[in-house]
């Protein structure tokens, strides 16, 4: 059926819900909307709003603990409690969908050829050679690099870019009309990130696909979406065209959503985080709060001449940390390339560049948790270079790594009190059990967490919380200086805003020195008082976040700056 008058997708009255302790909980609340053909319907909303549930159910892929209720009319069949046999022969040949995380979607065991061809000869019922040569075809189009020799390789062998790319070629190996893409770029640097959306209009301008792409990267939608649906916990709070969307957003959630963007909110003290536009009633519905976005950046717009006197105290003292020529090499590939540079006290130096420039391994080196190959890290006049082992160990009191994913930092057998705990009394601070437990309660208090929290668990908690954790952690020695280390890169926007609002009111009140390091430019921009762009192991350029973003003098960092998702996107909000 190919009627132009009706939608190839409509959904009525959705509404999925999951068994829990023996009864159903509903996590998505009577969602309807409708797809056109050829037109793409952005998804956005925080995790936990429903977006991939959303997403699962349209291809019968929620279990058998889920409930579907509602109508989801496929050219105008209802998918709801369709047989299996049934939904087979729609679902990755009709409809089909790249997923969040490659690198767990592909079988390491085979082969990224053989993964492709085993969704062609299901499919499109093509024998082997057929299959190879289809398959060398759709590496062609998602543009991969030497497709013949590429499909000998396996899922370990490839950047996060290229594996999202045979997630891609695979997606298309049936010829669907639906693409579902769940978060495609959601742990790629911007340039990648830019790459893998450019390449996914022009596949689908090419074979005129519906698209649903989900996100909760707004400057993202603003690139691909026509229409936009904008999900809170489960409700549809907002829809409509993007460019109504966002330049008069009239929920305040999705006025929360784009405010909070890192990269338009240049020359205020703290980002605006979702409190300052609504808050939940008692029994939890959304209460509007009456701030346009302008009146929240007034409110929290720097004082030029505060910040004048900031950096001339910065600058004005003789740095704390002085790296000198320092080296790092893996084998045959030198990461790091004799690198020189200076931090001064209570600054916060921003490190940018893409996945594999060097700047984690830089990190790393500046406490030798890998033991760089050359040079000198003098930390308050002390070469750290010269320092033994258990000399080494008292400095790590005062200089801190957070890591880039919590979760798998944090022991999970651990409860947090414990985890929190542990460095005083490896660093023997405080003198009793319960003086210690003081202590933890009160580093929960500083990253505004709450008292019951010390008794729980790491998979407990959100991403966010986790991160918190992680800073309280940190924050346990009273260091003097801490590397924060893609610490938000896998946040959802308004939660990176909390954290960006945490570090840097913890840097003023503990008058802390921050090394941040990101492949995020807008976030790296507003929280870094300096700015070094590495490129391949060396520094492309240095200098104030102004000259960085508005005079780029290297064209590396003009290809970092022309790839941020959204840069043009208009922001005419009231």
């Amino acid at each position: 059926m190919d009627n132009p008058n009706i939608p190839i997708l409509q959904i009525k009255d959705l509404k999925i819900s999951f068994a829990q302790n023996g009864h159903y909980q509903e996590m998505v609340h009577s969602l309807s909307f409708d797809l056109w053909k050829g037109k793409t319907v952005g998804m956005v909303g925080e995790s936990g709003s429903g977006k991939s549930i959303t997403a699962l159910s349209l291809l019968g892929l929620l279990g058998p603990q889920a409930q579907v209720k509602g109508e989801i009319l496929w050219e105008g069949r209802d998918l709801v409690n369709l047989q299996e046999k049934e939904f087979q022969k729609i679902r990755g040949s009709r409809i089909s969908m790249i997923f969040q995380e490659p690198m767990t979607s592909l079988n390491p065991v085979y082969t990224c050829g053989n993964q492709v061809e085993e969704v062609i000869k299901i499919h499109r019922k093509l024998k082997n050679k057929e299959a190879r040569e289809e398959t060398i075809r759709l590496f062609q189009e998602v543009e991969l690099p030497r497709p013949e020799s590429l499909v000998h390789s396996y899922p370990h062998q490839l950047s996060g870019g290229q594996r999202q790319r045979v997630m891609i070629a695979m997606a298309l190996a049936s010829g669907p009309e639906l693409l579902i893409a769940d978060e495609p770029t959601t742990a790629l640097d911007v340039t990648v990130q830019k790459t893998i959306l450019d390449l996914l209009i022009r596949i689908r301008e090419k074979r005129k696909m519906s698209m649903i792409f989900i996100s909760h990267d707004l400057g993202l939608i603003h690139q691909i979406a026509d229409e936009v649906l904008v999900l809170y916990k489960g409700i549809l709070v907002e829809k409509g065209n993007t460019k109504d969307i966002f330049q008069s957003p009239q929920h305040p959630y999705t006025r929360g959503l784009l405010a909070c963007r890192a990269q338009d909110n240049l020359g205020l003290s703290r980002l605006p985080i979702m409190s300052d536009f609504m808050e939940l009633g008692t029994k939890g519905e959304i209460l509007a709060i009456p701030n346009s976005i302008e009146e929240i950046r007034n409110r929290f717009r720097s004082d030029p001449q505060i910040m004048e006197n900031r950096r001339n105290l910065i600058y004005g003292q003789e740095s704390i940390l002085r790296v000198e020529n320092l080296s790092k090499s893996f084998k045959s590939v030198q990461a790091v390339k004799a690198v020189s540079f200076e931090v001064f006290p209570g600054e916060t130096l921003g490190l940018v560049g893409e996945s594999g420039c060097g700047k984690s391994t830089l990190g790393r080196s500046l406490l030798r948790l890998i033991e760089p190959d050359s040079g000198k890290i003098f930390f308050k006049g002390q070469d750290l270079m010269e320092l033994s082992p258990r000399s080494l160990r008292e400095y790590r009191k005062k200089i801190q790594f957070i890591f880039q994913d919590p979760y798998s930092s944090l022991n999970p057998r651990q409860s947090i009190g414990e985890i929190l705990m542990e460095p005083l009394k490896i660093f023997r601070l405080g003198n009793s059990e319960n003086e210690r437990k003081k202590m933890a309660f009160e580093l929960l208090h500083k990253v505004q967490l709450l008292p019951e929290h010390f008794y729980r668990y790491p998979h407990e908690f959100s991403g966010g919380q986790r991160q918190r954790i992680g800073i309280a952690r940190a924050l346990a020695l009273s260091p003097e200086f801490i590397i924060c280390d893609e610490s938000v890169s896998a946040l959802d926007v308004s939660v990176q805003a909390q954290i960006i609002n945490l570090l840097i009111r913890l840097r003023n009140e503990l008058g802390l020195t921050l090394i941040f390091i990101s492949h995020d430019l807008s976030v790296i921009r507003f929280i870094s008082d300096r700015i070094i762009v590495m490129n391949q192991g060396k520094f492309e350029e240095v200098g104030s976040p102004n000259q960085i973003y508005n005079h780029p003098q290297s064209p590396y960092t003009r290809k970092l700056l022309e790839a941020i998702p959204g840069a043009q996107f208009p922001f005419h909000l009231n």
